[in-house]
């Protein structure tokens, strides 16, 4: 086996002195080089320092290249996400540490990618990773502890115990200045990254990865997306660095709004007749799809899976079914399981879905970020493109660009949402300050199955007003944008509640934010086509006044359907043609809407 790194740090800061200037399109962005890695700087400020690069215990060579840099420029679309139309625009700086590894960065207006690339390897296991981030005490953050689910809360603090932290992990460096680290580009035969904290010093670690390659490898982007909170919010940096999408033909994949059948019950879909109210639902509302959740293995009275299906084409609902991963939770979990472990019979699964008209799988109940997990989610996508399937991860990691790669893959879950309404009561007091931190930290890095919008109780009861729960269905992007409450409370709200759902989008074509901060109040204002909706929600427990008079300048002038918090908690006030208002009342935990033609 050659023998390769060893004391990477020094020259990696050797190799970068002798680079040009390191800097963004726009300038604001800079990179000084020091020690043996470097800091970030936006608009003179230091906001990032990044100690260690490259790998522990590593041998080079002393003959370093000088730093190579050129220009990126393109564009792509998306089918889903905060834009159509995303634009690609970094300065790139390559340098040559040693003759098999090569550090790869690129310099956006809206942050900082890096990565590194290693060839030659000969039945080799991946070196540890050494980079660190210095995150300063006394630094204000919002990071969740990690789990394998990604569901938990991200709580603001100024210190961070030792111990394991989730991308994204989002701080406020300056006042006014907010760095949000995360990662992209899992490709196959990587296991996705965690941040590993030791007082001020937190470690990058990958997961678990047991393979030894041989050739060439690229770790993931390391990623921090940094501005204003704007900035942040708008940031298409995840999918910016990913892989072009894989999938030729795309025409076959719609985002869309789904009926789903779990929430109200908090059980699986083994009884046809609830199915049935769902499917009612779904196409009394003119939503494109309906989810069949958990054990339609044991569908009762005699009938099956294929019965529901066939009532969903019926009635002009396309139908989405569940799977347990068989990976994860699995003792004691609902069905069906081991059904796409093995590649042979994953093929033959899918492809009795298509013949049947399945539109969509959900896939449930993953183990974490290891190799095993990243590849097995990989397979899943390209075996369902084959079949012409959208795919919604569940229990699963976050979102890393594969959206882009993947266009079939719609929504992932990766979020402490709103089915923990039937788990514990500890959302319930919560939720409202949590829903206005996710549109700054988890939703920022892409789709994210929250499955808003309920208007009547689960198991635990929400304090969250109706307007702030409708506000969700826009504030949270999600391509499968699945709707949590029954059909008997959607269908009896005010009818211009049902065609507001009837006509939601679940693909934008522009995101910009209006104002927020994280856990305080977000407020976010998204185009589709010509019409422009707006939603906000108060996150605190006291009444508030917003000011909208800036919306003009950026969704123009018009008229403007308004959904707003009334006197009482569960109640509307509604506004069919009002003009544009300048200010916005909202109780407590309240919200609103406002649809702009």
């Amino acid at each position: 086996m050659r023998q390769f790194f060893t004391s990477l740090f020094i020259l990696v800061a050797a190799t970068l002195m002798a680079a040009p200037k390191l800097q963004s399109p726009n300038g604001r962005l800079t990179l000084q080089p020091v020690a043996q890695g470097f800091t970030l700087y936006y608009q003179g400020t230091s906001v990032l320092e990044i100690p260690t690069l490259g790998y522990v215990g590593a041998t080079a060579s002393n003959d370093l290249q000088m730093c190579r840099s050129h220009k990126i420029r393109d564009s792509y679309q998306m089918l889903a996400g905060k834009r159509q139309l995303c634009s690609n625009r970094a300065n790139e700086y390559v340098a040559a540490l040693t003759p098999t590894l090569t550090l790869r960065l690129r310099l956006y207006d809206d942050g900082l990618a890096y990565r590194y690339e290693l060839s030659d390897l000969q039945t080799q296991s991946i070196p540890e990773e050494a980079t660190a981030y210095r995150i300063p005490e006394g630094t204000r953050r919002w990071f969740m502890r990690w789990s394998d689910g990604y569901e938990g809360f991200y709580p603001q603090a100024t210190s961070s115990r030792d111990g394991r932290w989730a991308f994204p992990a989002l701080m406020e460096p300056a006042d006014g200045t907010f760095v949000l680290l995360t990662e992209a580009g899992v490709e196959r035969h990587r296991s996705a990254a965690s941040l590993h904290s030791q007082g001020e010093s937190f470690r990058v670690i990958p997961d678990e990865n047991k393979l030894k390659l041989t050739g060439n490898w690229t770790s993931p982007w390391r990623l921090a997306i940094v501005g204003s909170l704007a900035d942040v919010v708008e940031s298409t940096l995840v999918t910016d660095v990913a892989a072009p999408a894989r999938i030729g033909d795309t025409s076959w994949i719609q985002p869309g709004v789904v009926s789903w059948v779990y929430w109200a019950y908090n059980h699986g879909s083994n009884d046809f007749n609830i199915i049935k109210k769902y499917v009612d639902m779904a196409a009394t509302l003119h939503l494109p799809y309906v989810l069949i959740d958990a054990e339609w293995d044991e569908m009762k009275d005699g009938k099956t899976i294929e019965d529901a299906v066939r009532y969903a084409h019926e009635q002009g609902i396309k139908p989405m079914i569940w799977y347990n991963s068989s990976v994860g939770w699995i003792n004691g979990a609902p069905g069906p399981k081991f059904r796409l472990n093995k590649p042979e019979d994953r093929e033959k699964e899918f492809a009795w879905c298509e013949s049947i008209g399945v539109a969509g799988v959900k896939v449930d109940f993953f183990s974490g970020d290891n190799q095993m997990n990243m590849d097995y989610c990989i397979e899943l996508m390209e075996s369902a493109a084959r079949h012409h399937m959208a795919i919604n991860f569940h229990g699963a990691t976050i979102p890393r660009g594969w959206q882009r790669t993947y266009p079939n893959l719609l929504s992932t879950e990766g979020v402490y949402g709103a089915e923990w309404y039937n788990n514990v009561g500890t959302f319930t007091d919560r939720a409202a300050a949590h829903n206005a931190t996710l549109p700054f930290t988890r939703n920022v890095i892409g789709p994210m199955d929250y499955t808003p919008c309920a208007f009547s109780d689960s198991q635990h009861p929400h304090i969250t007003t109706h307007a702030h729960e409708l506000a969700l269905t826009v504030l949270y992007e999600s391509g499968l944008q699945h709707l949590a409450d029954s059909p008997e409370s959607f269908l009896a709200q005010p009818m211009a509640v049902q065609q507001f759902l009837s006509s939601l989008p679940a693909a934008w074509d522009d995101t910009r934010l209006v104002s927020g901060y994280p856990g305080d109040h977000a407020i976010i204002a998204r185009r589709s086509g010509k019409t422009w909706y707006v939603a906000g929600i108060n996150g605190t427990e006291q009444p508030r006044d917003f000011d909208l008079s800036a919306l003009p300048t950026i969704v123009g002038k018009g008229r403007a359907a308004c959904f707003l918090d009334a006197a009482e908690d569960r109640a509307w006030t509604l506004e069919s043609d009002a003009p544009l208002p300048s200010t916005v009342h909202t109780r407590a935990r309240g919200g609103f809407v406002l649809v702009i033609r």
